[in-house]
């Protein structure tokens, strides 16, 4: 019972059994629930090799099958008065007959309420066994069958761990794990790769105090001093050009006889999407481009179009009437394009004292009719004493328009929308909750991205791809940082972070 090792738990108990039954052979067998067989996994004493290839018993069949089934103890070979089975069942396996068993006492085990296996002593000679053997193999058999249950559950439980090990170290992500009390217990191949650090320097350290990069480490800190319980997803651009994406998860675990509190650990989860950006780049300049030259002839187009509405009649007015909605749709489209081109340039942004609740009373009207068409309930939530913040109103005005309206859009009419302002560890922090499908957490690190939408509601939900990316932009010309944090099914928020202790000066 103090082995945690199954094949060294199995060799002892045989040792053990003989040595209390002057038997002259033993054996173990176990149940294999999946494949339904009764499984020799030791021998000792016998005259044949019955586990390199292992004897397997279907359950219930033959005189194992018996004391499985019926559980009891059964005895062949002995008197009367020793509860022996005259009728025992036949053989399951016929060459176990070459044995020359002439006395056998089998024993179910027990764990857990079940019967776990059965154990067996066996004699090569004629041997009456007595009835207080019996009882003695009774509990010996019991004793056993725990020590074993213990040693396969643990044996199962470090299997699992080495496939665990396995998955985390040929993932591409960098991982970073920690106890309940929120040491670093975990730390897989790509994440000392990425961070150029040994795990060894990592383990057991306090996550916040781990020697990451400043900027990953202050992004850390603030998403473990956010009170929601969601993951928590931001970016930091590195000094040498990188770019990482990092998702932070609370794992909280229940309580625990030696703690009854509540403890709480975190998983972080570093993706270096350097590629993507560089990629989004080259992309990106070329569609500014490319919107800068169509803007002329989508206006002699629409031009055009506008004088033949009213030269045509009804039938070919509502073909017109098409294209010119196509050409306003395309024309958005520029426009954003143009607008981040703009925006990411900060040219003519202006820094002017901005009251927050102005800021959000402005978007609320803007989105008014939106809400009230389709019923939805709007949740206010903000302290009226919220300090001001340095930027551009309009600017400001159309990210939190961009937010509320796909909170909208994404909710389900009758249900809430919250608005929500707040101070916390001297940032404002503006935050839209909607109670829609969520987002999965594979999708959530490119929310951000031009032209990116989830792809299980792109076909549901209009849009360019664009709303959030003129977020992002806007919030990061004013020295702050967008999030979002989401469960599927559970609804999303997403929030705009701005600094309130100090002057912004935008790098």
């Amino acid at each position: 019972s103090q082995s945690l090792d199954l094949e060294k738990t199995l060799e002892t108990a045989l040792d053990a059994v003989l040595q209390v039954i002057e038997m002259d052979s033993a054996g173990i067998s176990l149940v294999d629930e999946v494949n339904g067989e009764l499984v020799l996994r030791a021998q000792r004493g016998w005259r044949h090799d019955f586990v390199t290839q292992p004897m397997r018993i279907p359950l219930g069949e033959g005189m194992s099958g018996h004391v499985v089934r019926e559980d009891e103890v059964l005895v062949t070979g002995a008197p009367a008065d020793a509860k022996a089975h005259a009728d025992a069942p036949p053989l399951a396996v016929p060459e176990f007959a070459a044995e020359g068993i002439q006395a056998m006492a089998m024993a179910p085990m027990h764990a857990g309420g079940c019967v776990v296996g059965v154990l067996s002593v066996m004699n090569h000679e004629p041997y009456q066994v007595t009835d207080d053997q019996v009882e003695v193999l009774r509990v010996i058999a019991d004793q056993v069958g725990i020590a074993i249950e213990n040693a396969r559950l643990y044996e199962n439980t470090k299997s699992h761990s080495s496939r665990l090990d396995a998955v985390l170290n040929s993932s591409g992500d960098a991982i970073i794990a920690t106890d309940n009390h929120g040491h670093i217990n975990l730390v897989n191949q790509t994440a000392e790769a990425l961070f150029t650090l040994n795990r060894n320097t990592l383990l057991g350290l306090p996550l916040r105090n781990a020697p990451l990069h400043p900027k990953l480490r202050e992004g850390l800190r603030r998403a473990m001093s956010n009170d929601a319980s969601g993951n928590t997803v931001f970016e930091v651009n590195l000094e040498d050009g990188r770019f990482l994406s990092a998702i932070v998860s609370p794992v909280y675990a229940h309580q625990t006889i030696e703690n009854p509190q509540q403890e709480e650990g975190w998983v972080l989860v570093v993706q270096d999407i350097t590629h993507l950006r560089r990629a989004e780049q080259t992309r990106v300049n070329f569609i500014q481009a490319a919107a800068h030259d169509l803007r002329n002839p989508l206006g002699a187009t629409m031009s055009a179009l506008t004088m033949l509405q009213n030269e045509v009649t009804p039938e070919q007015r509502e073909i017109v009437d098409l294209g010119v909605q196509g050409l306003i749709r395309m024309q958005d489209l520029i426009d954003s394009l143009l607008n981040l081109e703009h925006i990411e340039s900060g040219v003519g942004l202006k820094r002017d004292p901005i009251d927050v609740h102005d800021l959000i009373e402005r978007g609320l009207i803007d989105v008014q009719s939106q809400i009230q068409q389709t019923g939805q309930k709007l949740r206010i939530d903000m302290p009226p004493d919220l300090p001001t913040i340095l930027g551009d109103m309009h600017w400001l005005h159309r990210a939190l328009v961009n937010l509320l309206s796909n909170a909208c859009k994404y909710t389900t009419a009758g249900d809430q929308i919250t608005m929500r302002a707040y101070v916390h560890d001297q940032e404002l922090y503006i935050e839209v909750e909607d109670s829609g499908p969520g987002i999965p957490i594979e999708a959530q690190t490119r929310l951000f991205e031009r032209f990116y939408r989830v792809p299980e509601v792109k076909h549901k939900v209009k849009g360019t791809g664009l709303g959030l990316a003129i977020v992002k932009s806007v919030v990061e010309q004013h020295c702050g940082r967008v999030f979002v944090q989401s469960k599927p099914g559970q609804g999303s928020i997403f929030g705009m972070i701005f600094p309130v202790s100090e002057p912004c000066e935008h790098a």
